[in-house]
């Protein structure tokens, strides 16, 4: 017993001595998040600086310019939300932006089922598909003007190719860019011509992703070509739709060097656009004011409708 009971006091004894344990200092959990922070920042730097100086830096000078008067000569003068103001009751604003979504009505669809179109056929066993990948995708990677002075050459109402075979098969060609009610589908067309490819590598890369035992069981169940199409790979290629979408529809409110290369605007301002617009207005006018309000007008539309289309994939995007 007395053994036992000096064993106890000496344990005891030495448990006084080690002290109660330290808990984990806030200071030393601090210091790791910053040299975490420090790491993070030391790796976004080389982005970083560019996304400041090259896009941030503009859209914040041109957030100040909007709210004066300036001829890119003389000193710019303060006017407030004049420029806004302005901008909102020219019925030139409106019709701009109408074009532009004229724009986008007709290209959206006509690039996405053409580019959803190849993707399928290049998804298949098909000789050579790998060329016919790099040569449907070459022109993305081509300068849009060297594009739309090709396309303005091809649509050239009295020698161009396009009106040439449809007089050898007596039909008689349109005015194309010449012609205020085809310059518009004209520009359509060269816009649609140059981005299947960029939609086609997208929707491809979806298309691979797909399980193909989904399509065999499908297959088996007695579903059709069309069948298969709508009900299994349509769904599961609503990802890759989305992006698609997505970025269609920001280059489509941003368009303007086909615009500029092909018609400038005309004729009669049929084909005037926002971005063409801005650009008049600042080069042309002299009014950079308004030029960059409606700069940060046509921002605004832009992110209102990213945000209400990444809102709404939840009731139409599958990503299971």
């Amino acid at each position: 017993m007395t053994t036992l009971l000096g064993e106890a006091t000496g344990q005891a004894l030495r448990d006084g001595a080690a002290g109660p344990e330290r808990p984990s200092r806030p200071r030393n959990r601090r210091s790791r998040r910053i040299r975490y922070a420090l790491t993070v920042a030391a790796f976004l730097l080389p982005s970083a600086v560019p996304l400041a100086m090259f896009t941030l830096g503009p859209m914040i000078g041109a957030a100040w310019i909007s709210l004066t008067e300036w001829n890119l000569i003389s000193p710019a003068t303060w006017v407030g939300f004049e420029n806004y103001a302005t901008l909102l009751t020219d019925p030139e604003t409106g019709e701009v932006f109408l074009h532009t979504l004229y724009y986008i009505a007709g290209y959206l669809p006509m690039v996405y089922v053409g580019g959803l179109a190849i993707a399928l056929a290049l998804n298949t066993a098909l000789r050579g598909r790998t060329l016919l990948r790099g040569i449907y995708f070459l022109p993305v990677v081509t300068s849009w003007i060297v594009v739309a002075l090709v396309w303005r050459w091809l649509l050239n109402p009295a020698n161009g190719v396009v009106n040439t075979v449809l007089a050898f098969f007596g039909i008689d060609g349109p005015g194309w860019w010449t012609d205020p009610v085809w310059a518009m589908p004209s520009i359509i067309l060269a816009s649609a011509w140059k981005d299947l490819g960029f939609v086609m590598v997208i929707l491809l890369a979806g298309l691979q992703a797909i399980d193909p035992e989904l399509l065999d069981a499908a297959r088996v169940d007695g579903a059709g070509w069309w069948r298969r199409l709508f009900s299994v790979i349509l769904p599961l290629l609503s990802p890759a739709t989305f992006f698609v979408i997505v970025i269609s529809l920001i280059n489509g409110f941003q368009v303007f060097d086909q615009v500029y290369a092909m018609t400038g605007g005309g004729p009669g301002g049929a084909t005037q656009v926002v971005v063409q617009q801005i650009y008049d207005l600042t080069f042309r006018y002299g009014q950079a004011g308004e030029a960059s309000a409606l700069s940060w007008m046509l921002f605004a539309v832009i992110l209102a409708v990213t945000l209400i289309q990444i809102r709404g994939q939840r009731r139409w995007v599958n990503y299971g």
